[in-house]
């Protein structure tokens, strides 16, 4: 917008209060929004460092403005009383109301010992005598919801042993845990594979991967020093909640530039606005004029046709006056002539009888 013109049409410091009712319609309207997400801004102070305000700061703002310096324009000062009526009348159950902020609650981690394991979670399953594919052993635990199965060949024993991914996050790490609590319910855990490796029967064994097979030899430990590492679970929620903290705080930088953006947006459309308001009345106000100026030609026209045709009735009326008495003239004239005529002829006579 140009603010040239805008200083060019400023108004005068008596015109302030009469001025105020344009905003103060806007305001009360929706045009111009004073809450914005949650927080108090000023409409007409956009793109200005402060942006939220408290309810007092904001009146306190707009109430110091409307009554500034001289090198506050009048329009500044009628803008910002408006705000300050609508503050105080529209806006008054915001007074020492302040926007909550959300903060994100930590994620609490399950009671466990300062244990290492393997991270992304991953579990075992050793002496699969049956000869079956991937698609059957995720079929079989699909309660536990795997992510993918990998199966070695054991050269010892001739036996299948397998690994069990699961999701990286604490769903997967509850899913890892069940799938452990399977076997160690069924006395096919870990230590239970320890004391019977060597006479296992045909039951699979399972457990949860932790540092002693990471370190292991044998294909299970070199898959598992290759996918993953270890970790201990405080070291592990720390790390969830450093890198959730960096995403949150890179959101709120996000909506932080979102939010000024659409400062910015708001400010321009109250601009644009209050612009195109002022220019709808100017264009009411010319298309008044001209129709007044029209009606006020066509009544001219209509009394210059009236006394034109009275002008021409008159003459007229003077005309037949003057020509009723050129007849009568002739008439009378020729009356005189006959009479003349007459006259003269009686003088010839009287003439001649002298002679």
């Amino acid at each position: 917008m140009d603010h040239s013109s805008e200083e060019e049409s400023d108004i005068s410091e008596s015109e302030i209060e009469d001025y105020k009712d344009k905003p103060l319609e806007d305001l009360r309207s929706g045009n111009l929004r004073v809450k914005v997400n949650g927080f108090l801004r000023c409409p007409f102070c956009a793109g200005k460092k402060k942006q939220d305000y408290k309810y007092k700061d904001l009146l306190q703002h707009a109430t110091g403005v409307s009554k500034g310096s001289a090198s506050r324009s009048g329009k500044q000062k009628a803008n910002h009383l408006a705000l300050a009526r609508y503050l105080e009348i529209e806006l008054a159950n915001e007074a020492e109301q302040t926007p909550r902020q959300v903060v994100p609650q930590p994620i609490k981690p399950p009671p466990e010992q300062q244990e290492l394991f393997v991270w992304p979670w991953m579990g075992i399953l050793v002496n699969l005598t049956e000869q079956r594919d991937n698609e059957y052993w995720m079929k079989k635990f699909a309660e536990y919801k795997p992510l993918e199965f990998c199966t070695f060949l054991n050269e010892e024993d001739h036996s299948t042993q397998a690994i069990v991914r699961f999701n990286r996050d604490w769903d997967g790490f509850m899913n890892a845990t069940r799938f452990e609590q399977l076997f160690d319910n069924a006395n096919h855990g870990k230590k239970d594979w320890k004391t019977r490796k060597t006479q296992p029967g045909s039951s699979i064994y399972g457990w949860r991967a932790r540092a002693d097979d990471h370190d292991s030899d044998g294909p299970i430990g070199e898959y598992l020093r290759r996918e993953g590492r270890l970790n201990t679970i405080p070291a592990i929620v720390q790390e969830s909640n450093e890198s959730r903290n960096t995403v949150v705080a890179h959101l709120a930088d996000k909506i932080d530039e979102a939010n000024k953006n659409l400062d910015k947006l708001h400010y321009n459309f109250n601009e644009k606005n209050m612009s195109l308001r002022r220019m709808l009345e100017e264009k009411d106000k010319l298309h008044y004029a001209f129709v007044e100026e029209t009606r006020k030609m066509q009544r001219h026209a209509r009394e210059n046709v009236h006394r034109v045709l009275a002008e021409q009735e008159k003459l007229n009326d003077e005309l037949e006056s003057k020509k009723k008495k050129l007849d009568f003239w002739s008439k009378e004239l020729n009356k005189r002539e006959t009479v003349t005529e007459r006259e003269r002829q009686k003088l010839d006579d009287e003439k001649k009888k002298v002679t």
